[in-house]
């Protein structure tokens, strides 16, 4: 076992016990009784292949999935086609079926080595399924971990398989599995003229919904092109509901690495719209922030490097960056208090010296714009003037309260 894998998967253990309160080994925990497998115990979608199995018999299946997409030990994929199941066609996403692939990097189409099945990526030459795609495709079904994060691009991709079946008439199976961060709703409403590949719809950061959820909120919201509606059936988690602490069994990305960067992520993903590294280049991505100018400001460095796979060209590559160490920040504060953390981009904006830099995305290609990232353009003079939280908190309103009246609509679980 290599040594990345320990470290992860010490961390999940650790994570496990911290969320839970309990020394016990669970992976998921809640105020709910403890119980066996098919008594009461949380179960994914992908999991209860009783509910769907019926449902794909003498189907032509696509599957648009990635590592995260597993029953026990096995990708669904692997397990499904045991089972008899008609795969024809794989689809993966950005990071490619595999997740072997960088965050951006475009991936090509090719024929997965272990199934022989075509694997077409929906993050190289077109991001959505063509009619050529689709056309020996009965039923697609989307079967990927989202981490409840509207800049997290997985949830895009099921925005485009949607739209793509609704035009061709096929049908959408959505194996559901629960939101790591589904516990809270958060940040600013994306404003539509900062729609992009990491932002498409008006959510808040923290949306707090499960794919499932989400995919009823783009049929019932008329948010797909032309408002189409796509027929989609969802296999719902068993025994979940938002509040459940749940550690992801396996990464939802390469830079997503330990379940503290998934927690962390919401609130330090912003970083990538200023000139700081946030830990690209590490094993610790998301959960470490810093700059070389910032020497003497904190006493906290590190030494970001090229890493294949997860971050080849980070920003101040092999230079010393001094900053923030949030890997064993106390990620029950979010659950305590609902909120992402603005403060620590506010604390790191105030002590650099590079103010005029801070902002400015022309400065490297690895930066993107804060604007996208946070969804509205007030935030960055919101900053640079020095507001305080409480008042960019309240530049939020009435947007967020109504998107949490609107959400509840379209939850399935409590």
């Amino acid at each position: 076992m290599n040594k990345s894998l320990v470290v992860f998967k010490t961390l999940l253990l650790v994570f496990a016990l911290n969320a839970c309160g309990q020394g016990t080994t669970t992976k998921t925990k809640s105020n709910l009784p403890k119980t066996n497998v098919r008594n009461n115990k949380l179960m994914t979608g992908a999991e209860q292949t009783e509910k769907y199995l019926p449902l794909l018999k003498g189907k032509r299946v696509g599957m648009v999935v990635n590592p995260t997409s597993i029953i026990g030990n096995q990708t669904s994929v692997d397990s499904l086609l045991k089972r008899g199941v008609n795969i024809v066609k794989i689809f993966g996403p950005e990071h490619g079926f595999r997740g072997d692939a960088s965050a951006g990097v475009h991936v090509d189409d090719a024929v997965d080595a272990k199934t022989g099945i075509k694997a077409i990526s929906l993050y190289g030459k077109h991001s959505t399924p063509t009619k050529e795609d689709l056309a020996d495709v009965d039923i697609m079904i989307f079967d990927i971990q989202d981490v409840g994060v509207r800049f997290y691009t997985y949830i895009n991709t099921l925005q485009r398989v949607m739209e793509a079946c609704a035009e061709n008439n096929k049908e959408v199976m959505i194996l559901d599995r629960p939101n790591p961060n589904g516990f809270y709703v958060d940040g600013p409403i994306l404003d539509p003229k900062f729609k992009s590949g990491i932002g498409m719809q008006p959510i808040p950061i923290v949306h707090g919904l499960t794919v499932g959820e989400y995919a009823q909120m783009l049929n019932g919201q008329g948010w797909l092109k032309d408002k189409l509606k796509c027929k989609i059936t969802i296999i719902k988690n068993a025994n979940y509901t938002h509040d459940m602490p749940y550690v992801l069994p396996v990464k939802p990305s390469p830079n997503l690495n330990t379940a503290q960067s998934i927690l962390l992520y919401p609130s330090t993903c912003l970083f990538e719209g200023t000139y700081l590294n946030h830990g690209r280049g590490t094993q610790f991505a998301f959960t470490m922030v810093g700059a070389p100018y910032l020497k003497g400001k904190f006493d906290f460095s590190y030494v970001p490097k090229s890493i294949k796979g997860m971050s080849e060209t980070p920003l101040f590559q092999d230079q010393v960056c001094y900053g923030l160490d949030l890997r064993n920040y106390d990620t029950s504060n979010f659950r305590k208090t609902k909120m992402l953390n603005i403060s620590w981009l506010l604390e790191l904006y105030k002590a650099s010296p590079k103010k005029e830099d801070f902002f400015n995305s022309k400065l490297s290609k690895e930066m993107g714009t804060i604007e996208k990232l946070i969804g509205v353009d007030t935030f960055r003079q919101q900053v640079i003037d020095g507001k305080s939280e409480k008042e960019i908190r309240a530049s939020w309103e009435p947007g967020l309260s109504q998107y949490k009246q609107m959400r509840k609509k379209y939850l399935l679980y409590p």
